[in-house]
């Protein structure tokens, strides 16, 4: 049987996709799945933890059920992705890109009315949240019918409780649309997590400009460049999902309804907003770093100010020092009972009028 980081790492050129027999032959991983099941109609809703997954998938869904949503947390599990593979037809090359994390967002068609297999449509998205203030990256991977969306996630822990509850209050939106509009529920739930998020990254990076303009240490460019490499990552996963929205909205499908890609148009909106707000945190962001680094060069050159204006005084200073220090027999000086303290005072008398001059002319 063969390991999954092996699976991953596939020869080039071999054939593309994953065949529902290929899945059973990749080896299953220790961590445990979750499976839930949500059933509902504009009546009533009922969800389900699926333990045994067998013996459900061998059962029908309840007549009254208009949607159903079978939600995996976990890809270790290879019986279990290769049961729901068989049971709802799905491509070989999207159970590949489903295996193959990570993978960039985007969708595809699969099946339909010309086709022997059962129309489909395979979303990745990339779910963002931040979890004691880093931000974690996770692929999601959906697959959309007329009646039952599948969504796959790579652990426990999601930002769609929301959903759940909508699912659950009779009346909602929600429970009087069909499929297509759960997924659009899933899509703008996700992309609405991220304005928290960047709303977060906003809230530092006013806290780093503070700290570059009083106290430009170096803790402060290291925290400036996490923030950009997060944003970075923000913008890896705007740009293509902006994409998806706009394929989604534009394209038709016959497991798209005509309600849903209304509704498309404001998460499309929201895309493109918050691509702007990565863009200018972006921007922001990297004039922070030419701050700092501005900062820390007047810095310098403050310090190497004062060393040159100390080091100035202190020329004509080791000059006389000099001079009087020289082992000669005959120095008038020397005998003069007044000479020491004549000695200081020249030196400092020089070393005020040196500094005097510095202030006039602004160098201190």
């Amino acid at each position: 049987m063969q390991n999954y980081l092996d699976f991953l790492k596939r020869t080039p050129g071999t054939a593309p996709g994953v065949e529902h027999d290929e899945i059973v032959q990749i080896q299953s991983g220790a961590e445990p799945i979750h499976i839930t099941c949500v059933d509902y109609n504009p009546e009533q809703a009922m969800t389900q933890e699926i333990e045994a997954l067998e013996p459900f998938l061998k059962r029908h869904r309840p007549e009254w059920s208009a949607v159903r949503w079978i939600n995996i947390d976990g890809m270790s599990d290879m019986s279990a992705i290769h049961a729901l593979a068989t049971k709802y037809e799905l491509h070989p090359l999207a159970i590949e890109d489903l295996l193959q994390m990570p993978q960039r967002p985007k969708v595809e068609p699969y099946g339909g009315e010309d086709s022997e297999m059962r129309a489909r449509l395979f979303i990745i998205a990339r779910m963002l949240q931040l979890r004691d203030g880093r931000l974690q990256n996770e692929q999601i991977s959906m697959f959309l019918g007329h009646k039952t969306i599948l969504t796959f996630q790579e652990e426990k822990g999601d930002v769609w409780d929301t959903i759940r509850q909508r699912i659950h209050t009779k009346g909602s939106r929600l429970r009087n649309n069909d499929a297509s509009f759960l997924m659009y529920c899933l899509l703008d739930a996700i992309i609405d997590h991220w304005f928290p998020i960047l709303e977060n990254f906003g809230d530092r990076l006013e806290d780093l400009e503070d700290e570059v303009l009083e106290h430009p240490q170096q803790k402060v460019i290291h925290a400036i460049h996490q923030v950009k490499r997060d944003l970075l990552q923000l913008r890896r996963a705007a740009w293509p999902t902006r994409e998806v929205v706009a394929i989604l909205q534009r394209e038709p499908h016959e497991c798209m309804s005509d309600a849903t890609r209304l509704y498309l148009r404001d998460l499309y909106d929201h895309t493109v907003q918050i691509i702007d707000m990565i863009e200018t945190y972006r921007e922001l962001a990297s004039d922070l770093t030419e701050t700092y680094m501005t900062s820390v060069s007047n810095r310098m050159n403050e310090v190497m100010k004062v060393l040159t204006i100390i080091g100035t005084i202190f020329i004509p200073l080791t000059f006389l020092a000099g001079v009087y220090g020289m082992n000669f027999r005959h120095f008038p000086e020397l005998e003069m009972a007044w000479g020491y303290p004549a000695f200081w005072g020249i030196c400092v008398l020089l070393a005020g009028v040196m500094l005097l001059l510095f202030h006039r002319r602004g160098w201190l």
